[in-house]
């Protein structure tokens, strides 16, 4: 009687820890990378160069090799000046192209945008629907900018955020002759965006725990 009660129990936590293992793929699968705007013209020698954009593109690297070692979707965002007056990101010319350190491969979604808002007027939001997905981890620049508006787009379709805050970038910004130094802007906006829209860690913080 304590065999098959014994017995029991095992497949009864074999059963169980299947079907929690089973839950975690699903929800893994239902995750994808979204890098926004990591373009040449951020860069040195760029027409809109940021505060720490190497170091975050650096970063954003390390992540994207994750997704890609796991086998999950990634989304590049790569925007294109359509503003008569617009300075960077001008079409056909190498400001535009997407840096090589976060070089889409040739199985990885690419998402032209106009607007800082990555779902507007494009196909991402039909697009992670396709894929059923639920979970979105986002990165990029200018996090006061298109990370923002694509973040903030993104909590209000449904989609759970990560945001990996070490992995974006920005710049100074001038507001009624006073500076404000890229650390800070940037900092504000991780701030504003952490707790109801995003969950927002480092990129040893999340290479660590998945």
């Amino acid at each position: 009687m304590t065999r098959i009660i014994f017995t029991l129990i095992l497949i009864c936590f074999s059963v169980t820890l299947g079907f929690t293992q089973q839950k975690q793929e699903i929800k893994k699968m239902n995750k994808a990378l979204i890098i926004i705007d990591i373009q040449n013209d951020y860069f040195e020698n760029g027409r809109m160069p940021l505060v720490g954009s190497e170091e975050a593109s650096l970063n954003a690297r390390k992540i994207l090799e994750k997704f890609r070692a796991d086998g999950l979707p990634v989304i590049h965002i790569q925007h294109l000046a359509a503003r008569p007056n617009s300075t960077f990101f001008l079409p056909l010319t190498k400001g535009m192209e997407i840096n090589d350190n976060v070089k889409p491969a040739e199985n990885e979604k690419v998402i032209v945008k106009h607007f800082p808002n990555g779902f507007r007027e494009t196909e991402l939001l039909d697009y992670l629907k396709s894929k059923d997905i639920t979970d979105l981890v986002i990165c990029g620049m200018m996090t006061h900018m298109c990370v923002d508006a694509t973040v903030r787009a993104a909590k209000d379709f449904g989609f759970n955020c990560t945001v990996i805050g070490d992995a974006c970038a920005t710049r100074d910004l001038e507001i009624n002759g006073a500076m404000v130094k890229a650390l800070q802007v940037h900092n504000s906006f991780l701030a504003a965006l952490s707790g109801f829209y995003a969950n927002v860690i480092t990129t040893g913080e999340y290479l660590k725990v998945k």
